[in-house]
């Protein structure tokens, strides 16, 4: 079957968009696209939220899942015939022992990017060159996670290790691209205020651990700086969970009434319960770069939206509303409340973390509303953090 979207040049001040190669039903799945390269966060791991090192798929049973971040490890969950994981199924990589959830993904691993960066014996040397970048960036970049120099680390050993090097370098650079200004700015807004001693160190570190001849150039000030950008500005947010996976499963067993709103009230008390304890943090996280999903520009009314139902990187996309064929496919990159908000706003947010100042139709046609946001935005104006952009981009 014919792809049901395709990347078309909009113009330069736009890029790329997505469009619609037929008619699209509300509720139909548009494409599903495996990432070029995706890494999981480095706080993510070190605290425990255990996923394949290749795919991301959650590895605990959702048991388990639910027991941490409870920290309740007396917790029995109903059901648990509904839990997808199968633990008899994870292998390591027999060097460095990092698991995966398959077979298939320790080998696709290998064959793309693992060869290079397995640390075998010295996974725990906090000299290695490797370890010592990943501390340096644990350092600069705290929860909420919205980016990982592994993603970049892995970027680097795919193309050292290719056979194909040039293909891959074409892969990597039909990802956007910002200009020398742009990617200061959205380096900046990854690093902070002490963004240029910062980015310098872990050129250097990265250098150290990774510098390739044929890529001379990602390792150079501002090679690196644009290497940088692009993953921050083409990032997609990736959100796995065996707990929620669980849940959806027991939405749609089929049960007497009594044994429904039994199961129900188990659920939402189980969910407050969590927040109480791990706050809004349930996921495996991480992120990737995906050819198309990066393609779509982003709306205040969006037509489309990305999810990972299968518990792992693979990226649906599915349709919000009839989409004809020929009409631009849009996602939205923010969330539901920040949608709600004034143009003003909406556009600040944008403007902050993508940007741009945004042209869809709702915009337009609230182009003549005042430029200020009314009190009760006022109060919620600080509150718009990257914790809930990256919560949107993440939900499972």
């Amino acid at each position: 079957a014919g792809a049901a979207a395709e990347a078309r040049f909009i113009s330069s001040a736009k890029g790329k968009g997505l469009f619609a190669t037929k008619n699209i039903r509300k509720g139909e799945t548009v494409f599903v696209e495996r990432p070029v390269v995706s890494s999981q966060f480095l706080w993510n791991a070190l605290y425990n939220y255990r996923a394949c090192d290749h795919c991301l798929r959650a590895l605990e049973t959702a048991e388990e899942n639910a027991q941490r971040l409870l920290g309740k490890s007396s917790l029995v969950l109903p059901h648990p015939e509904q839990c997808s994981i199968r633990k008899d199924l994870h292998q390591q990589c027999p060097r460095c022992q990092v698991t995966y959830c398959s077979a298939e993904c320790r080998q696709a691993a290998l064959e793309q990017y693992h060869q290079v960066l397995c640390l075998g014996p010295s996974r725990d040397d906090p000299t290695h060159p490797l370890n010592k970048l990943q501390e340096a960036w644990r350092n600069m970049h705290y929860p909420p996670e919205t980016s990982s120099i592994m993603l970049m680390a892995r970027m680097v050993a795919t193309i050292k290790q290719a056979k194909d090097k040039e293909w891959w370098v074409k892969a990597f650079s039909q990802f956007c691209s910002k200009t020398a200004n742009e990617e200061e700015e959205i380096v900046h807004k990854l690093l902070g205020d002490k963004f240029k001693g910062q980015l310098e160190l872990l050129r250097l570190l990265f250098t150290e651990a990774l510098y390739d001849e044929y890529l001379s150039r990602w390792f150079t000030p501002e090679g690196f700086r644009s290497l940088f950008a692009l993953v921050g500005t083409n990032g997609q947010g990736i959100g796995t969970s065996s707990l929620s996976q669980w849940v959806h499963a027991c939405d749609a067993l089929d049960l007497p009434m009594l044994q429904r709103e039994e199961l129900d009230a188990f659920i939402d008390q189980l969910y407050k319960d969590i927040e109480k304890e791990s706050g809004e943090f349930l996921n495996c996280e991480g992120s990737g770069l995906y050819v198309l999903q990066s393609c779509c520009n982003h709306s205040c009314i969006p037509n489309a939206e990305t999810s990972f139902p299968e518990n792992n990187f693979l990226l649906h996309l599915t349709a919000l509303e009839d989409i004809e064929a020929g009409e631009e496919i849009c996602i939205s990159y923010l969330d539901c409340c920040q949608r709600e908000r004034s143009r003003h706003s909406r556009n600040k947010i944008l403007r902050e973390n993508y940007l741009f100042t945004c042209s869809c139709p709702k915009c337009l046609a609230q182009a003549d509303d005042a430029d200020v946001t009314s009190d009760e935005e006022e109060e919620g104006e600080g509150e718009t953090d990257d914790a809930e952009l990256e919560d949107e981009m993440t939900d499972v």
